[in-house]
Formats: C-alpha cells, sequence, structure tokens
C-alpha cells in the first residue's frame, strides 16, 4: 500500500514509518525543509510541505491509498498559542481534504487527553470528552481536531481514530518523550522533586507497541472505528519504583504540593511570556498531573491483536538505550 505519513519526523512517527516498510509499505513523507530526516527508511519518498499548507498536504496525497496524520504540536508552551490551532486543528482539517480528494483512507493519531480525564476507571473507545474547562491549549486543540474526525466519519469517510497513552521508549528526546526525558533527568541527578503525591494513574504505552497498532489499525481497522492503543496503567510512584528496580537509583524524595506548583509554574509562564524561553512547568500542566488519565486498550487487543509490554520491561530498555546513547552516565544507570 502506498501511505503518506504526516510527522514521520517525530518521535512516534519515525518508529511507525520503520515498521510500515518492514511491513512491506511504500511510504511518502511529508516533511518542511530543514526536518531532520535521519531514522527514517532509506527508501522513503520525500514530499516538501506542511500540515498547516492544505495545497502542499493535498498534492502530497495524490497517489496514496492511505493518508496517516500523526503531525501535532505537543508543547508545553509555544510564543504564539494560535500554533496550536494552525497545527493541531488546520492540520486535521487538511488531511481530511487531501485524504478525501485522494479517495485514501485517514488513519488519524489523536491523543489519550483528547477522551478527557479517566477518574477512577479508564479510557476507552467509546469516550468523548465532556468538554470545558480544559487543562491547556494541546488538550483544547485535540479535542476539537478529534471532533472534527468524528464528524467526517460519521459522513461517510473512511477514517480510523487512534488513541495512544503517553508513548515512550527508544528514539528521539522531543516533548513527545517525556517519560525518557524525565528518567534521564533523574538517573542524571537534574530532577529533585516531583509534583503532587504521584498517586494518579496514567496509561505508559512502548513505542514500538504504538506503532505495531498504527500498522495492524491501516491493514485492518474498520471505517469509523477508534482504537485505543494504551499500555500499563501505573502511577508515577510505581513507574519509579520501576526505574529503581532496574537501576538502583531512588526516586526523588521531595514532592512539591499542586498548590506550590501552581503558583511556580504561573511565574514560569509570566517569565517566558516576557522572555521567551520556554517553561519547565506551567499552570496548565500541574492541572495534567492531578488527573488520572489510565486507558482500556481491550477493543484494540480483540480487533487487531494490539499488545503492549509490561512497563518494568519498556522502561528496562529505554534505559539501556539511555546509556548506550550516552544520554545517561553508565555509573549512574547499571542496568
Amino acid at each position: 500500500m502506498r501511505v503518506l505519513l504526516t510527522g514521520a519526523t517525530g518521535f512516534l512517527g519515525r518508529n511507525v514509518a520503520r515498521c510500515l516498510a518492514a511491513r512491506g509499505h511504500a511510504l511518502r513523507v511529508l516533511a518542511r525543509a530543514g526536518s531532520r530526516l535521519a531514522g527514517l527508511p532509506a527508501d522513503v519518498e520525500l514530499a516538501r510541505g506542511d500540515v498547516t499548507d492544505a495545497t502542499s498536504l493535498r498534492a502530497a496525497a495524490e497517489g496514496c491509498e492511505a493518508v496517516l496524520h500523526m503531525a501535532a504540536l505537543v508543547k508545553i508552551w509555544v510564543p504564539d498559542p494560535e500554533r496550536f490551532e494552525a497545527v493541531n486543528v488546520g492540520g486535521i482539517e487538511n488531511a481530511l481534504a487531501a485524504a478525501r480528494a485522494a479517495g485514501a483512507r485517514l488513519l488519524y493519531t489523536s491523543s489519550f487527553m483528547a477522551l478527557g480525564p479517566s477518574g477512577e476507571g479508564a479510557l476507552d473507545a467509546s469516550r468523548t470528552h465532556p468538554g470545558p474547562p480544559f487543562r491547556n491549549p494541546y488538550e483544547r486543540t485535540k479535542v476539537k481536531a478529534d471532533r472534527l474526525a468524528r464528524e467526517a466519519a460519521a459522513a461517510g469517510q473512511d477514517v480510523v481514530l487512534l488513541y495512544p497513552g503517553v508513548i515512550y521508549g527508544p528514539g528521539d528526546m522531543t516533548d513527545g518523550n517525556i517519560v525518557a526525558r524525565m528518567v534521564a533527568d533523574h538517573l542524571n541527578g537534574r530532577l529533585p522533586a516531583l509534583v503532587g503525591p504521584c498517586d494518579r494513574r496514567w496509561s505508559y504505552a512502548f513505542v514500538d507497541d504504538v506503532a505495531e497498532g498504527h500498522a495492524r489499525a491501516l491493514e485492518s481497522g474498520r471505517a469509523g472505528e477508534r482504537l485505543v492503543l494504551g499500555g500499563e496503567n501505573a502511577t508515577l510512584a510505581q513507574l519509579f519504583a520501576c526505574v529503581r528496580e532496574t537501576t538502583g537509583v531512588a526516586p526523588p524524595r521531595l514532592r512539591i504540593p499542586y498548590a506550590a506548583a501552581s503558583a511556580l509554574g504561573l511565574l514560569q509562564w509570566l517569565w517566558a511570556e516576557v522572555t521567551g524561553h520556554p517553561p519547565q512547568l506551567t499552570p496548565g500542566e500541574v492541572g495534567v498531573l492531578r488527573e488520572e488519565w489510565a486507558c482500556d486498550s481491550r477493543v484494540a487487543e480483540e480487533r487487531l491483536g494490539y499488545r503492549s509490554r509490561p512497563l518494568a520491561q519498556g522502561l528496562a530498555q529505554t534505559i539501556a538505550w539511555l546509556r548506550r546513547e550516552g544520554f545517561v552516565s553508565a555509573g549512574r544507570a547499571a542496568a
């Protein structure tokens, strides 16, 4: 199958591209000028363009049987907040139009945050976000994009929607690989404290497993289907317990109460607005940390044969990769 990928130069996208190439698909990648193409399969076809440019996206989709739309702005802050709307909402609008014009299936990578907090239960494929309040611009625009994709599917377009959990593992150290970045900071002694009691459950999905889930959904997903690609539901305390088992490095002992963290985040956000330097924390991120984001992937498991490895196993593989690549001192992470 000839497939156009957006977001293929991102953390998840590179893994999806390699997975699809290994399964025999012909790949075309939409990439902006100056994008880093290292790590992509050698025989990918390159189409210059941007998801915010409808003309370039439509031209790139010509002759393709499927469009995998993975491009998104995954940041806690950018100098121009309208970029969230342009990339996350405008991107799906343009991808839907390009897929329609090409007569192609659209596989859309949404987000667990587009389903809303799980509370004591778990997010499954039947959930829709309850609506405001939104904790940050990423959540707000991904919810809007998800609604557009669902409306297109309801109108008869061949759209499959995927909702990954917190994706982690070997690959790029981007904002999208927050777990690997956090673990590296911890093992290098640069993470003195954590926010809150660390008792909220999140769904940690290993990147190779999520990439495999994308390939299976492309090949056998049903039009209009919504599939959660989560992993093990665990608290942050449990995650750091796994890190300790692998490395012997104890978790950070200091906990910053939510109220104090929100105040600190507000100060950092104000400083960023004045100076243009990205903050490490914002009030919106503290709001995200307050919530439960557990996932239920049973539909994808039953329909696609999706599987996600245990968190302890995935973290051990991630830490081994961090050591090999020099992101963590071998002396501090004796896996």
